[in-house]
């Protein structure tokens, strides 16, 4: 008996599984950074090595995105999922206990980071292609729903963190960290249970790397998937200082009207295209979409106006929405036989442009007396990148829907 009929669950209760599982990726990323004046007051450790952590769970998830294809095909993507979960609820559940039980509390956060960062960049790799596997009518619009809840759950953490901090305490912090535990151990039963298709159909050989860097299509996507990381963060990333220097707001405030405004906005545009999309040509839709976001750089960084520049930092939540999902679906559709190795390599290539690219607002900002605007306007060059690749994309492969 198929196992979807044993248990009576769908290709719709793997979908839903997916939607929950990036859910727990926006947990992974966005909770802990929270907590980071929580720790350097209590535990008396220097910013400057707690903002390590963040460059640590990236640096690791980038190394997951480049080792983890040969190692899902060899385990499978069920067995895959769930300990990417079990990763992600064990570093959670070590976060409420090794920083006061290890003789330096940092070296407990970080050990803890390391564990769940392996459970959000196995998630990266798997959920995509698990999502695009399953039997959809469109596929494109599954996939740009799926990337809408990682926005609504930065949202949700955010939001709902915030709030627990404000009515329960900021010292109760480590029940509203195995509060946010449940949130992968329900998702381990769940995908224990689903059904999971092939990626690949059975008979067929998926591509080896050689052959997928060999395809001019690949390329052109590789060079896409990175610009819609670094479009993603070049502008995420610096919002909320945007709001605090140029608005003189509270850094709570800045986050609020800076991160938050960005993630609603690209979570809209993402769900607008997941409700709606069948009816919308893809590559017309991201290619609007990549001149919007030249527009929203060019508002943000040439603007005499600080509210305005804010403004613009919301339209480029909007205009990056479809970028990341959208190259997604257009590799699927258009590379036939990328299995899990294309996958993975494509979130390495996003990963790599969600690191360089507000490195770069960071490093011009900086040469340039901690100009953020001129930072933004030589970053204007991803969104036009991305644009180019657009255009050879449609060059170079049949029509897309």
């Amino acid at each position: 008996m198929r196992r979807e009929n044993m248990f009576h669950f769908t290709y719709r209760h793997t979908i839903f599984a997916c939607f929950l599982g990036y859910i727990v990726q926006a947990v992974v990323n966005n909770f802990l950074p929270l907590l980071f004046l929580t720790f350097h007051t209590t535990y008396q450790i220097p910013l400057s090595r707690i903002t390590l952590l963040i460059t640590f769970n990236f640096a690791l998830q980038l190394t997951i995105d480049l080792l983890s294809a040969s190692f899902i095909d060899r385990i499978g993507c069920r067995a895959s999922a769930v300990l990417a979960h079990v990763f992600a609820a064990a570093g959670l559940i070590l976060l409420t206990v090794l920083p006061d039980r290890m003789s330096d509390p940092f070296l407990g956060i970080l050990i803890s980071v390391m564990i769940y960062a392996l459970g959000g960049g196995l998630l990266e790799v798997l959920v995509s292609p698990i999502v695009e596997a399953c039997p959809t009518d469109n596929k494109a619009t599954a996939m740009s729903m799926l990337h809408s809840f990682y926005c609504w759950g930065q949202v949700g953490v955010t939001l709902l963190s915030t709030l627990f901090f404000i009515t329960a305490g900021i010292s109760h912090w480590r029940l509203l960290a195995l509060l946010w535990t449940l949130l992968p151990l329900a998702n381990i039963a769940l995908f224990s249970l689903v059904p999971i298709a092939d990626l690949i159909p059975e008979g067929e050989k998926g591509l080896t790397l050689r052959e997928l860097l060999s395809g001019k299509l690949f390329r052109i996507l590789m060079l896409m998937m990175f610009c819609a990381g670094a479009c993603e963060m070049a502008v995420c990333q610096w919002s909320s200082t945007f709001a605090e220097l140029g608005l003189k707001v509270s850094k709570t405030t800045g986050d609020l009207a800076g991160p938050m405004f960005f993630a609603v906005m690209q979570g809209t545009a993402r769900t607008i295209y997941g409700k709606k999309g069948e009816k919308i040509d893809l590559l017309k839709f991201m290619t609007c979409s990549g001149l919007l976001c030249v527009a929203a750089y060019l508002m943000i960084s040439l603007s005499p106006w600080p509210a305005l520049s804010l403004m613009g930092c919301g339209v480029c939540g909007l205009a990056v929405g479809i970028m990341w999902p959208g190259t997604f679906s257009l590799a699927a559709a258009g590379i036939r036989g990328g299995g899990t190795l294309m996958f993975a390599l494509f979130a390495l290539a996003g990963d790599l442009g969600c690191s360089l690219g507000p490195s770069l607002v960071g490093w011009v900002a900086g040469a340039l007396g901690d100009n953020l605007n001129a930072g933004i306007l030589c970053a204007a060059i991803f969104p036009v990148l991305m644009v180019v690749g657009l255009i050879l994309c449609r060059k170079n492969s049949r029509p897309f829907r």
